[in-house]
C-alpha cells in the first residue's frame, strides 16, 4: 500500500480537499441522472458506490476526525445504504500509513529519541493503519510489543473536521436550531480525549485491571515509561480480528463462549465502574487460538452519570415502559421529551421512543437472549426502513435525547451487532457474578 510523506494539518489545505472530493459527488449525481433519463429503472446503487468511494478516498489522506466519522458511520448498518458501510468500515483497518522518515520524525518529537534507540527491533512498516494512529511492531527485552503512534496534526485539526462534517451531520440527523450544540461538543470532547494518549495509557491500566476478573477475557498489558502523549506502547496480542473470526466456521459453544464474555465485559463496565469503552468495533476485539477475547483499545471511553444511568436503565425494564406516567417521566428525564414541545410533538415522539425501546431493550427483559436470532435483526431492520421513510419525522426537531446517549447508543448498537456476527445465546445477568 502506498505510503504517506505528509498529512494536511492546515485548515484551508484539509477544507480544500474536502472541497475537491464534494466536487467529484456533484460529477456523481449529474451522470446519475444523466442515466436516469435514458433509462428510468436505473437504481441509486451505482451512484451510492461512486460516492462512497470519493468520500473514503478523500477522508483517507485526511485521517483524523474525518476518518474517525466514517468509521462512526460503518457501524450504523440500518442508517446507511450498504455501499456507504462497506467503503467506510475500511476505516477501520485500511488506509494508507505514514511512510518511515515521517514515522522516526514524529517518534524523535515525541519521546525524544528514534526507536532504534528505544526498542530491540522496530518495525519500520505499519502492521495496522486506521483513521487516529497507526500501529507498528517492536521486541525490547525478549517481549514483543505494539507501538501505536498518532498522525501528525489529528489532535489540532478535530474542531475545524467537525466544522467541516457538521451540515452533513444536520442534514443526515435532522438537527435543528443551537441545541444541536451539545451533541458536536460531545463528539468533539471524545475526540480531543482520544488523541490524549497519556490519559489512555491511564484509563487502559485502570479498566483492565478492574476487567480481569471477567472469564474468556485478555488485555495487554500498557507501558507508561515507553509512552507519550502521542505514542503508546503494550504488548503485542495475537489473534484474528472479530470481524475475521466471525467468517470462519465456529461452533455454536464457542460463539456462546465468546459472546458471554463480550456481554459481560460491557455490562461490568457499565454497571460496576460506570464508564463504558464506547468503541465496540470488530478491528478493536481480537479472538486468540485459546478462543479468548482479547479487548486491544480503550482510546474511547464514556463517563455513565447518575442523572442519565438510573432512568436510562429504568426504562429497559418492560413495567417502566408499560406504565405511562412513568415511561413518560423518564422520557422528559432524559431530554427525549422537553418543556417546548408541542401537544403533536409529545404524541408522536411517545408513540416513537415507545416502540423503539420495547424492541432494543428486550434482551434485558429475559434471563438468556439470541443474539442469532433472525426475527428479532428482521424487527431492527424494518423498524430503521420505516422511520428513515417517515415524512413526519423530517418536520420535526431532531434535537432528542440528552448527550449521552450518543456514545451509550453507539455503544449497544455495535455490541449487538457483534453479538449477531458471534450468533451468541448469552446470560444476560451472568455480569453481576463480577460485581462486589
Amino acid at each position: 500500500m502506498k505510503t504517506l510523506d505528509k498529512i494536511p494539518t492546515g485548515k484551508i489545505e484539509r477544507a480544500s480537499k474536502l472541497v475537491r472530493t464534494g466536487a467529484k459527488i456533484g460529477g456523481n449525481y449529474a451522470k446519475y441522472f444523466g442515466k436516469k433519463l435514458i433509462n428510468s429503472e436505473t437504481t441509486k446503487d451505482e451512484l451510492n458506490e461512486d460516492n462512497a468511494s470519493d468520500i473514503y478516498d478523500g477522508l483517507k489522506s485526511l485521517k483524523g476526525s474525518a476518518l474517525k466519522v466514517a468509521q462512526m458511520l460503518s457501524m450504523e448498518k440500518n442508517l446507511l445504504p450498504n455501499a456507504y458501510v462497506e467503503k467506510f468500515s475500511l476505516s477501520q483497518f485500511s488506509v494508507p500509513p505514514l511512510s518511515a522518515p515521517l514515522v522516526r520524525k514524529t517518534f524523535k518529537k515525541y519521546l525524544d529519541k528514534y526507536p532504534e534507540e528505544v526498542f530491540d527491533t522496530f518495525d519500520k512498516d505499519s502492521i495496522n493503519a486506521a483513521s487516529i494512529g497507526q500501529v507498528h511492531k517492536a521486541t525490547k527485552n525478549g517481549k514483543q510489543l505494539a507501538v501505536k503512534i498518532q498522525y501528525p496534526g489529528v489532535s489540532q485539526s478535530i474542531s475545524s473536521d467537525l466544522a467541516l462534517v457538521r451540515p452533513i451531520a444536520i442534514r443526515m440527523f435532522n438537527l435543528q436550531g443551537k441545541d444541536s450544540d451539545k451533541y458536536f461538543k460531545e463528539v468533539e470532547d471524545k475526540l480531543i480525549e482520544e488523541t490524549d494518549y497519556v490519559l489512555e495509557v491511564s484509563r487502559s491500566k485502570e479498566i483492565t485491571e478492574a476487567c480481569k476478573v471477567i472469564t474468556h477475557m485478555k488485555f495487554p498489558t500498557y507501558y507508561a515509561e515507553l509512552s507519550s502523549e502521542r505514542i503508546i506502547t503494550m504488548d503485542w496480542m495475537t489473534g484474528k480480528h472479530l470481524s475475521e473470526f466471525a467468517k470462519t466456521d465456529f461452533s455454536q459453544e464457542t460463539g456462546n463462549k465468546l459472546g458471554q464474555a463480550l456481554w459481560d465485559f460491557y455490562m461490568f463496565q457499565i454497571h460496576g465502574l460506570r464508564k463504558v469503552h464506547a468503541d465496540p468495533h470488530p478491528g478493536n476485539f481480537l479472538v486468540n487460538d485459546k478462543e479468548e477475547l482479547i479487548a486491544i483499545d480503550f482510546g474511547c471511553i464514556k463517563e455513565v452519570p447518575d442523572s442519565f444511568y438510573i432512568p436510562y436503565f429504568e426504562l429497559a425494564k418492560p413495567e417502566n415502559i408499560s406504565d405511562d406516567n412513568v415511561f413518560t417521566k423518564k422520557l422528559y428525564e432524559l431530554e427525549i421529551l422537553v418543556s417546548t414541545d408541542t401537544p403533536d410533538e409529545v404524541i408522536f415522539f411517545k408513540s416513537l421512543f415507545h416502540e423503539l425501546l420495547s424492541l432494543f431493550t428486550s434482551p434485558f427483559h429475559k434471563e438468556e437472549f439470541d443474539f442469532g436470532d433472525e426475527v428479532f435483526w428482521g424487527k431492527i431492520a424494518d423498524l430503521s426502513e420505516h422511520y428513515a421513510s417517515d415524512k413526519q419525522i423530517r418536520k420535526m426537531n431532531g434535537n432528542r435525547g440528552s448527550k449521552h446517549f450518543l456514545y451509550m447508543n453507539r455503544t449497544f448498537f455495535g455490541l449487538y451487532n457483534l453479538l449477531h456476527d458471534l450468533k451468541a445465546n448469552i446470560r444476560v445477568n451472568s455480569y453481576a457474578q463480577y460485581l462486589s
